[in-house]
């Protein structure tokens, strides 16, 4: 039965872990029976003879078969690694109490020289690119000191590369070393007959729900298709993709072979109905209150119907920010590629910041916050292209309520816009050691069709990450957007649609979207007040690197910069700063500290402890 509710808690749990350090005694040395030491060779033959001479004695009749064995281990171990005219030297000193001292000393004499390499192919692989690519980085080349294990390694790449492009009747014709040891060469013949490639079956599912149709387009090959792991790997891929499944198992039907076709059966195994996510952040500092926590609860329901629907809802809370937005999402022609994502949301922010002056102190205080409050339907449709560039085309309607310069708005807009994006990633991990990240958008309000004023937004997103020397690892990002609307209209662009900068996605060491152009007006009251309103451009950038300690555990540095702005009134705040992340099971885990450089009109130098969660691509 298909469970019907799964909740995922995301929390963070600090542990002080105390080592031990046990110390062995004296008399635990008593128990063993001989202590072994290898000289006179380089280390990897060294390691090489110690693990052919196999685990050291535990009692007197070990003792005896292990020192018996010594020539004969170490022979085998030189010759396995290309040296034939080998001598050892033992030395043994026996004691009446304690161990025995086993001393080898080792000539390993000449090595044998590989004289040539005879690798040969016939059947239907000498059609196939695969080996001739593997051909080329084969580490096994005249001239090199024979090595048996290279040997070894060698054969058994040709094996399992046969096996996954599907020559599954692939066998050697001739394997062979000829060694001549007068001379110390060798020669090594590999000749391979693939016989034929296996094709691609039948694909049957079982466990599943949906209509048959939405699987089959998930399918990335045809039947009759040269079988091969790659495509098997990227038919699960596929299926994980859609967030139906909880377990997915493609299994080929060898045994069910006919005509050279191999069936594939898929068992599938539904997720839970229903599944609730939680997870926090927050963020520390010093311009506003001590911590400005983030707390999100999200539930999904994977699949509602047999046509594969799904939703998602998302509830954020923070402080006087609460967010409620639900995602309904309906496959079109393919259920990964073209989808109708229908969303609603009720969503209240607060941006930059508002001030009141105080005449004794001559100075502006803090008062608050611009808040708005915005509802949103939209209807979005997003289709991933054969170059593999996602493209999103839409339609939203918003209405925004919010007060500015003691003004009351509440405008409505209706937005048509086009989003491209495309992801690369190095590896398909949580924290991938390379990518690429570049996002377009291009959104578009006019009055003729209902909205308030007329309004063009553009906007472009680059991210990049890479790794150097497998623990050094650079993270950029550039996020570049533009308002074009007429300057008497701006008021009337609600705050969401206007640009902020701050925050742990924008300039660490300020608050979230306090930093931006202000202005200055007076009051109901008669005092002056300054307001930061937001701009119609937005520059920001990031430099990060990071260094691994250990492979889940990494320290980082960093210098932010950029603004949000008016015409000709860029001006760009720098913060700078460090943390350490944590590479856990669910995603990096990030507690970083930024320190703002540059104190502006409205905030002082500042600081804030971000805390966050996810993955940078």
């Amino acid at each position: 039965m298909q469970p019907f509710l799964q909740i995922t808690s995301h929390y963070f749990r600090f542990c002080l872990f105390l080592s031990l350090i046990s110390v062995t005694s004296v008399a635990a040395a008593a128990d063993e029976f001989i202590k072994l030491s290898v000289t006179g060779v380089n280390e990897a033959l060294q390691r090489n003879i110690v693990a052919h001479l196999g685990t050291l004695p535990e009692s007197e009749v070990q003792r005896r078969a292990f020192l018996f064995n010594v020539d004969d281990n170490v022979s085998t171990a030189l010759e396995s690694m290309g040296y034939y005219h080998g001598e050892v030297e033992e030395k043994l000193t026996e004691h009446d109490k304690g161990p025995w001292e086993l001393k080898l000393v080792i000539t390993a004499g000449e090595p044998t020289i590989v004289q040539w390499v005879d690798i040969n192919f016939s059947g239907e692989m000498l059609d196939d690119r695969a080996f001739d690519q593997w051909l080329a980085k084969v580490n096994l080349k005249p001239g090199d000191v024979l090595n048996h294990g290279v040997y070894s390694d060698v054969k058994s790449q040709l094996v399992t590369l046969a096996l996954a492009r599907g020559y599954f009747d692939g066998e050697f014709t001739e394997s062979q070393i000829k060694v001549n040891r007068d001379i110390n060469t060798a020669q090594v013949s590999l000749h391979f007959n693939s016989g034929k490639r296996y094709k691609f079956g039948q694909v049957s599912f079982e466990g599943h729900t949906l209509e048959p149709e939405i699987l089959e387009k998930l399918i990335p090959f045809k039947e009759g298709a040269s079988y091969s792991t790659r495509r098997v790997g990227a038919l699960n891929r596929q299926l994980l993709d859609t967030g139906y499944f909880a377990n997915i198992k493609v299994i080929p039907q060898i045994d069910g072979v006919e005509d050279s076709h191999i069936p594939v059966l898929v068992e599938l195994t539904p997720k839970a109905s229903h599944a609730i996510e939680l997870g926090f952040g927050g963020d520390i500092g010093k311009t506003d209150q001590a911590f400005d926590p983030r707390v999100r609860v999200t539930w999904r329901t994977p699949q509602i119907n047999k046509y594969g629907h799904s939703q998602e809802t998302s509830l954020e809370w923070s402080p006087d920010r609460p967010k409620l937005l639900t995602t309904y999402t309906i496959p079109l022609t393919h259920p990964l590629d073209d989808q109708l994502k229908i969303r609603v949301g009720l969503l209240r922010d607060k941006y930059g910041v508002t001030q009141v002056y105080d005449a004794e102190n001559r100075d502006f205080s803090n008062t608050g916050q611009l808040e708005s409050t915005k509802y949103l339907i939209g209807l979005l449709r997003q289709q991933r292209l054969e170059n593999q560039w996602l493209m999103n085309y839409s339609l939203e309607a918003i209405r925004e309520e919010y007060t500015q310069s003691d003004v009351d708005y509440m405008p409505s807009f209706y937005l048509a816009g086009i989003n491209f994006s495309r992801t690369t990633r190095g590896d398909n991990s949580l924290d991938p050691k390379s990518g690429f990240r570049q996002i377009y958008s291009l959104d578009y309000a006019d009055p003729n069709l209902g909205s308030e004023t007329r309004l063009a937004r553009l906007q472009a997103k680059f991210k990049w990450i890479d790794t150097f020397f497998d623990n050094h690892r650079i993270v950029a990002r550039i996020d570049l957007a533009a308002n074009l609307a007429n300057e008497n209209d701006l008021a009337s662009i609600p705050p969401s649609l206007r640009y902020f900068a701050g925050g742990d996605q924008s300039v660490r060491g300020y608050g979230y979207q306090e930093l931006g152009p202000y202005l200055d007006y007076v009051a109901d009251d008669g005092k002056t007040n300054r307001e930061v309103i937001g701009g119609r451009y937005l520059m920001v950038g990031s430099l990060e690197y990071q260094y691994y300690v250990t492979p889940t555990w990494r320290v980082g540095t960093f210098i932010d910069a950029g603004n949000a702005f008016d015409n000709n009134q860029f001006e760009p705040v720098v913060s700078v700063g460090g943390g350490i992340h944590w590479i856990s099971p669910i995603g990096p885990i990030k507690l970083d500290l930024g320190v703002g450089l540059k104190e502006t009109d409205t905030i002082e130098r500042s600081w804030r402890i971000h805390l966050t969660m996810g993955t940078d691509l």
